[in-house]
């Protein structure tokens, strides 16, 4: 369970009205007491997460959220809050009781069905008293699957509730792609380029370099793990040329010069762009670069919150580099972790991270946003790239392998 990030985990969410017992049941999955449980309506305020590995499926986050029928001024942000849980949500379940679906449940629904999100609805408090037929019929018009329970006097909830899972869990999550899917065999070697500049963290690598190295550990590859300052001795150490070379993005310019064009070159972040997002749509949505005019306003788009440098890569780096490209006055805003803007029709551009501390479902919903509101969007690693002129030689090896 430690290996994995939790980016890269299954995320189960929780939701369902006040009081009718989601924290029992994620205390109930976890074996801990992960949530308060109160007969209080509104304990759970904000969202809470608990990792943990649960098989066969794999690991797993369960995100319990407060109650969609919260009230007052600050029970509305609560709901507002909720809400946002689901663009990261993978797999949802729907807690209840006796009472079955009110609107609030429904408007879920609708909202995880037209996202292509399974659902799963736990009926609660069975011992108390038993839900109508009626009532079960109006829920299996929208649920993929129906589990009645009581949180306090059934046992074995924890397994019935994983098989009922595994019965709706999309298989990308039993056989997860990999982040390097048809580019690399077993004994290739690979060179991968980790600056250690201002923003590489104190002793350590930054996560997508882990879980690249990590993957290519697990499929027996020979790993070189250089700078830029020693690629081109690292280069001429091998006695075969390395079947790929992956590097950061801000090092881009010096190791395409390195680099012979015979072997194969990409970045770090558009490993990732392949493996959260939608490759071609960040392909496309980075030639809006050059439709940009003075004035226009771009959102950097991070999904994480890290201490700024001087030199960071969303605050100055890609804004110089789009400015360099254009010759335009450009307007650039920055937001980091979960948020992402209502009013994104105001953009020209939205320019997004790798994405290596969320999970897939965010970035793709980002992704449709983005379409919704004409919006293009782009990436980190293509933006670099494509300023400096090598977009192609980037995402060449990755393109063909995704056709």
């Amino acid at each position: 369970m430690e290996k994995t990030p939790k980016s890269m985990r299954l995320h189960i969410g929780i939701f369902g009205r006040r009081n009718v017992g989601k924290s029992s049941l994620i205390n109930i999955m976890t074996h801990q007491y992960t949530s308060i449980v109160s007969e209080v309506a509104g304990t759970t305020t904000d969202a809470v997460e608990k990792a943990m590995e649960m098989l066969p499926i794999g690991p797993v986050v369960f995100i319990d959220t407060a109650g969609i029928d919260d009230e007052g001024e600050l029970g509305k942000l609560r709901i507002e809050k909720s809400k946002k849980i689901i663009e990261r949500t993978d797999v949802a379940i729907i807690v209840c009781d006796y009472e079955g679906w009110s609107n609030f449940e429904h408007k879920l629904a609708e909202d995880f069905k037209n996202k292509q999100i399974p659902i799963l609805t736990v009926i609660n408090k069975k011992d108390i008293r038993e839900i109508s037929e009626e009532k079960i019929k109006e829920i299996e018009k929208f649920s993929d699957y129906i589990l009645k329970i009581s949180a306090i006097s059934d046992k074995d909830i924890a397994a019935k509730v994983r098989e009922a899972l595994i019965r709706i869990v999309p298989a990308e999550f039993i056989n997860p792609p990999s982040i390097l899917e048809g580019l690399v065999n077993t004994y290739d070697s690979v060179i991968l380029v980790t600056p250690v500049d201002k923003e590489a963290p104190k002793g350590r690598l930054i996560l997508p370099q882990v879980n690249v190295l990590r993957e290519l550990l697990d499929n027996s590859c020979i790993s070189v793990v250089t700078t830029e300052k020693t690629l081109r001795q690292s280069l001429s150490e091998l006695k075969n040329p390395p079947k790929i070379v992956i590097t950061d993005s801000q090092a881009f310019k010096e190791v395409n010069k390195i680099v012979p064009k015979e072997i194969a070159l990409t970045s770090f972040s558009i490993l990732f762009a392949r493996l959260k997002g939608d490759l071609n749509e960040f392909c496309e949505g980075v030639k809006a670069i050059e439709r940009l005019k003075d004035g226009d306003k771009i959102l950097i788009c991070e999904s994480c919150t890290h201490h700024e440098i001087e030199d960071d890569i969303g605050n100055v780096k890609i804004p110089n580099l789009i400015r360099k490209k254009t010759g335009k006055e450009l307007i650039f805003e920055k937001i980091s972790s979960h948020e992402f803007p209502q009013n994104i029709k105001d953009y020209a551009l939205i320019v997004h991270c790798g994405g290596c501390m969320t999970n897939r479902r965010e970035i793709l919903s980002r992704i449709t946003k983005s379409k919704e509101a004409n919006v293009p969007i782009t990436n980190y690693g293509i933006a670099i790239s494509y300023c400096l002129g090598i977009l192609e030689r980037a995402t060449e090896a990755l393109i063909n392998k995704a056709k």
